[in-house]
């Protein structure tokens, strides 16, 4: 015999009446919409939680909705059914369990008051718990994080209304009643409030706000390898170093994760003093003819932090066995030949960071802001790097969005996404150092779903695309024919963007995206269009060409690749490349084209056609080869 849980007054609600829900009920209703509770728990949490606490915490949420006892009750707001797609707002123990989920929703959105305790949905939950992983929802596109930074703005309440009411489905009466019974004192303000954000209501259907869908990442590989026996000795050594730190003479401590010293040098020592760090005035880039990194002045709001900017230089010069340190492709991770440049010093997502720079390289110094035991050290090669390379760092990536620090004479930033050209920008706030908001990165994306790009524009109105590809500076993106590339727009790449994953954390400083002939596709099956990217790097080899083959679908087909190729360039800016096309009729055809210096193609299989576009019937499993002629000459071979 099933217990109930009976209402606590006799108050009626307009949208439908109280309701006796026993514990039964309400634990079906829970295991049947679960996945729908932690996404409601999930967009109604604060995103000041940050991601991975976000959505333990949702899942706490829910998985605490259940009565504490058999006995106890509440009143439950049932609204008025709307339609059969909205059966379950008819459900006494599903508005039962999304009462609670609300109510305990807007409680972990409060602030910790000193004379008071705490809530229990306010603390870190206790279960569900994960160790060694964070956890974050797949990251949507420009359109999503849109969304969430309107949301992150509004009042808790605010935002349970504008769930409820786009995600519930429930008309505004209903959200009224609903906010009410979870404790909120003015449901009329919330609803107001809530008014002032467009109603993208589809868009909280997206995998972006999907707690139940989740990408996991590690937190720290180091500790993971610690256990209570090897924390007990770390404990005495701590011990028995400190007492040694007491004595004279030069100690580790104030170099943190650095190692001990090796040597010691005049020009070696300049380059630890964080003393003799270069420090640009603020206004130096506006006198200056140059527009690079050494102009760049020294921002943030720790760049009088001796012992961080000490540590930094430290670890730098000898970083001990627990820092993580990584370098692009080509670039010396070795200490300072002197006294470098900082360009940032501050505290960015729980973490504090030094950016320098010593005319060849940026370096990335982070720790945790407790201790040094996670430091990392990062390092990219800029050498050369001109006003068009040298927008934009990396300051922070968390929970695969990405930070960006942008150079003194950036005007403005927004983020645009690739894969929709004609969708509208999101711009990008930034603080006062320059230090914009986070946005998703394509650099760990698995799915290419989107592919958000960064525009700069200068105070001159030049404007500059660049994308994240893993590394502390930004890939540029340009358009054109090789030797007098362009600034590009999001519509040269949108059927192009998701083959830039191939060249993540290759060291690249540009790519470019070349139209390079188009071609009017057999039997009325409309037109195709050929494009080569090419994807140079800081170090100068290691370069990456593709020949792609475009229709009217949403990507292309790569046709060719190659690596270390001058096809595409500066050097030559020549291409030939073919694939093996299926007609709607279901005849085959090997389609080939090439630049338009390629004056004649020829097939291996005998047939030759004048001009930059050959389409000649074959059969499914045939291996044509193409050859091409310039017009001195010359031949020209498919690119491989």
């Amino acid at each position: 015999m099933s217990s109930n849980v009976q209402p606590q007054s006799q108050s009626r609600n307009p949208s439908g009446p109280a309701s006796v829900v026993d514990v039964e009920q309400a634990e079906a209703a829970l295991v049947e919409h679960y996945p729908r509770l932690v996404r409601l728990a999930y967009l109604v949490l604060p995103p000041s939680l940050g991601r991975n606490r976000r959505v333990l915490t949702a899942h706490a949420l829910a998985q605490r909705a259940l009565p504490r006892g058999r006995k106890s009750g509440v009143e439950v707001v049932i609204p008025a059914q709307r339609g059969t797609g909205e059966r379950r707002n008819g459900d006494p123990g599903y508005a039962y369990v999304r009462l609670r989920v609300v109510r305990t929703a807007l409680e972990a959105g409060l602030p910790l008051k000193r004379k008071a305790w705490p809530k229990r949905s306010q603390l870190p939950p206790l279960l569900p718990q994960v160790w060694g992983l964070r956890l974050f929802p797949r990251s949507g596109g420009a359109d999503e994080l849109a969304l969430d930074q309107r949301l992150s703005a509004l009042s808790g309440a605010a935002r349970a209304a504008y769930v409820l009411r786009g995600f519930e489905r429930l008309a505004d009466p209903d959200v009224r009643d609903v906010l009410a019974a979870a404790g909120c004192a003015a449901p009329e303000e919330a609803l107001a409030e809530a008014d002032g954000v467009e109603a993208a209501y589809p868009l909280l259907e997206s995998p972006e706000f999907d707690p139940c869908s989740l990408h996991a990442r590690p937190t720290d590989l180091m500790r993971r390898r610690q256990h209570m026996k090897a924390a007990a000795v770390a404990a005495a050594a701590v011990l028995v170093c400190g007492a040694l730190l007491g004595l004279p003479g030069d100690g580790w401590g104030p170099d943190g994760a650095a190692a001990p010293p090796y040597a010691k040098n005049p020009a070696g020592q300049a380059a630890l003093d964080p003393g003799k760090l270069t420090k640009v005035a603020a206004s130096t880039w506006k006198r200056s003819a140059r527009t690079d990194f050494s102009v760049w002045p020294a921002r943030g709001g720790l760049t009088g932090d001796r012992a961080l900017l000490r540590r930094a230089l430290a670890v730098w010069a000898r970083p001990g066995e627990s820092v993580q340190v990584s370098a692009t492709p080509g670039t010396a991770a070795g200490a300072p030949p002197g006294p470098a440049q900082l360009l940032f010093a501050g505290e960015v997502d729980a973490t504090r960071v030094v950016l320098l720079y010593d005319g060849l390289r940026i370096v990335r110094y982070a720790e945790p802001m407790e201790g040094t035991s996670g430091a990392a050290l990062d390092f990219a090669r800029v050498d050369g790097a001109g006003g068009a390379d040298s927008g934009a760092v990396v300051v922070s990536r968390a929970d695969g969005n990405v930070r960006y620090l942008t150079a003194p004479w950036v005007g403005s930033a927004s983020v645009r996404d690739l894969l929709k050209p004609a969708g509208k920008g999101l711009s990008l706030h930034r603080s006062a150092d320059g230090v914009t908001d986070p946005f998703a990165s394509p650099a760990t994306a698995r799915e290419c779903t989107s592919w958000n790009a960064l525009r700069l524009r200068d105070n001159s109105g030049t404007s500059r695309l660049s994308t994240d590809l893993g590394e502390l500076t930004p890939a540029r993106l340009t358009s054109g024919r090789p030797g007098s590339p362009h600034e590009s727009s999001p519509a040269d790449w949108s059927k192009s963007a998701c083959s830039l994953a191939s060249v993540r954390s290759h060291g690249v400083r540009s790519v470019n995206s070349w139209s390079y002939a188009r071609q009017t596709l057999p039997e009325g099956n409309g037109s195709a269009t050929w494009v080569c990217t090419r994807a140079e790097t800081w170090r100068g080899g290691g370069s990456r060409v593709l020949a792609q083959f475009q229709t009217a679908g949403p990507t292309g087909a790569v046709a060719a690749k190659a690596e270390d190729s001058p096809a595409c360039g500066d050097r030559e800016p020549l291409v030939l490349a073919g694939v093996l096309w299926k007609s709607r009729a279901g005849n085959w055809y090997v389609l080939g084209a090439g630049s338009k210096d390629v004056t004649s193609i020829t097939a291996s299989g005998g047939e030759r056609v004048r001009g930059n576009v050959l389409a000649a019937r074959t059969e499914r499993d045939a291996r044509a080869r193409l050859s091409g002629e310039l017009g001195d000459g010359r031949t020209v071979s498919t690119l491989r």
